[in-house]
């Protein structure tokens, strides 16, 4: 059983997926000091968590067992990425979930700051009447800028449009012919900031956004623009929007983020012509139960099946290509086992080379899974999420090519590994859908299914070989299951592996490499 910690009031709904799994041991806890968390997160595989907990490295560097981080929401400013990185850590969000909740959210608060319903509302409840105090702008016909068209921004560009509003976006990671499907103009920043009546703010808090919105930033603003912010706290300076509302250049701000949550009775907070509200932007009964179940299932999935949905620190295959993808990924992973197995030399260079249909597709979690394959023969607890890490911390040099040549196979790819002026390489393919095999082992045609326990003999192409090695094996009482041969040519040098029902000694691999004709005899186990 897996143990699985709890924390942050996480829905119901969610809990009990967990528990009817019959997989894990649930653990549920509303809150957990640091220090209490420093202590007992070393017996957990995974850990669940919305927004108040905070998963840094010093609480990070006292969980070795734990494989998965998952984060009931999108934003993941509370978890040391980098590190759980660095320790094989899967870090997984829900970012759809939530993302109707947050928009309708941005909308409400537009709406608010734009008529003032807050204050007007807050003078009533003092038993004010005063009409003329409280005089808003249309929001149709305006134009909305909005930074950022991931999930939530683009919601809200949408719901933007039902307004009979402009919206032109700034997000350097879309093309023009998307946003031009949305009905949507994409422009520079800068132009943004010029056009814009409300400007809205979609983006994560990373070192290229912070403070993305600053003084420069306003200065280029038109006097009396309204400025929404219900992503992340920091994207916005606050001490410069603060500026701009005394200035009279910010007709009004809309704020459920802050820079330090809660941020107390500031300035900011307590200026007339600010909406604010506690970090409501997911808060609905609806969303919190999608992301409980959503981010549930998520890591069922991951400790049944090893697929990591929605994971920010490894590569992720979309969906609509995964039933594809997901074979070669495994094929990858076996072919850099496999070379890793059979090179004597000190891997410097991998090269990962892809011809066929396959270069239609992202390859990043097939060389991912080849990296995967090399340094877990050499380095333990090395996953998907840390082999690219544990390679350029240890010098390895890693390239991809590829190839639009029409070759024999639909796809191929092909490994190779160097070091210390040696080389090795493999070739491998899919026959079929999901059959895997090597085709290839340094330039020797070879057809072998890459599975199980495996000898592989490096030899010279003589008669009596084959013979030899059968009868030591027998003599050992190892069964053999199939056999695969390559070679250059007649008497030359020559590949053959045998597939056996258990694993072999090392005596039993000395006295296979002391066969006559036998140049070396290696384990593979894959």
């Amino acid at each position: 059983m897996y143990k699985v910690l709890v924390l942050d009031n996480l829905a119901q709904e969610g809990v009990e997926i967990l528990k009817s799994s019959g997989i894990f041991e649930v653990d549920v806890r509303s809150t957990m000091p640091p220090e209490e968390l420093k202590e007992v997160i070393k017996d957990y595989d995974a850990v669940v968590i919305r927004s108040a907990t905070k998963l840094k490295k010093d609480v990070l560097e006292h969980a070795d067992r734990l494989k998965v981080i998952g984060r009931a929401g999108i934003g993941l400013d509370n978890v040391d990425i980098d590190y759980a990185t660095k320790k094989g850590i899967v870090v997984m969000n829900t970012p759809q979930e939530n993302a109707l909740a947050a928009a309708e959210h941005t909308i409400a608060m537009m709406m608010a700051a734009a008529r003032n319903i807050p204050q007007a509302t807050m003078s009533m409840k003092e038993g004010k009447w005063e009409k003329k105090k409280f005089l808003g702008v249309q929001l149709y016909g305006k134009t909305l800028g909005v930074i950022g068209l991931g999930n939530i921004g683009t919601i809200v560009a949408d719901r933007a449009k039902g307004l009979k509003m402009n919206v032109i976006a700034y997000d350097p990671y879309i093309s023009r012919e998307k946003a031009s499907k949305m009905g949507v103009e994409l422009v520079s920043l800068e132009e943004l900031f010029k056009r814009a009546d409300v400007i809205t703010v979609h983006t994560p808090l990373t070192k290229e956004t912070q403070g993305l919105v600053d003084e420069k930033a306003f200065s280029f603003m038109k006097d009396g623009v309204i400025v929404v912010n219900c992503a992340r706290g920091g994207i916005v300076d606050e001490d410069a929007l603060l500026s701009a509302l005394e200035s009279g250049k910010v007709r009004a701000a809309a704020l459920d983020v802050f820079s330090k949550e809660p941020p107390g009775l500031t300035p900011l907070i307590q200026h007339p012509n600010v909406v604010c509200t506690p970090h409501l932007g997911a808060s609905t009964k609806e969303a919190q139960k999608a992301v409980a179940v959503a981010i549930a299932n998520q890591i069922i999935e991951y400790f049944k099946k090893g697929v990591a949905k929605n994971a920010v620190n490894m590569p992720r295959i979309p969906a609509e290509v995964y039933e594809t993808l997901l074979p070669y990924v495994k094929l990858g992973e076996k072919i850099g086992s496999f070379l890793a197995q059979i090179s004597d030399f000190q891997i410097e260079e991998v090269v990962v080379e892809y011809q066929g249909d396959i270069i239609n597709y992202e390859t990043t979690p097939v060389t991912t899974a080849v990296l995967k394959g090399i340094m877990g023969a050499y380095v333990a607890g090395v996953n998907y999420v840390n082999a690219s890490i544990v390679a350029r911390e240890r010098g390895i040099k890693v390239s991809e090519t590829k190839s639009t040549e029409e070759g024999d196979f639909y796809s191929l790819i092909t490994v190779k590994v160097r070091g210390g002026g040696e080389e090795n390489s493999i070739s491998g393919t899919l026959f079929g859908k999901k059959e895997q095999r090597l085709v290839r082992i340094n330039d020797m045609i070879i057809e072998v299914v890459p599975q199980g326990d495996m000898i592989f003999f490096l030899n010279y192409d003589r008669p009596g070989v084959i013979g030899r090695i059968g009868t030591a094996l027998a003599e050992e009482g190892i069964n053999i299951g199939s056999m695969f041969f390559g070679r250059e040519k007649p008497g030359g040098i020559a590949i053959s592996i045998v597939q056996i029902d258990s694993k072999p000694s090392k005596e039993l691999l000395e006295k296979l490499s002391n066969l006559p004709n036998i140049i070396k005899a290696k384990y593979v186990s894959l």
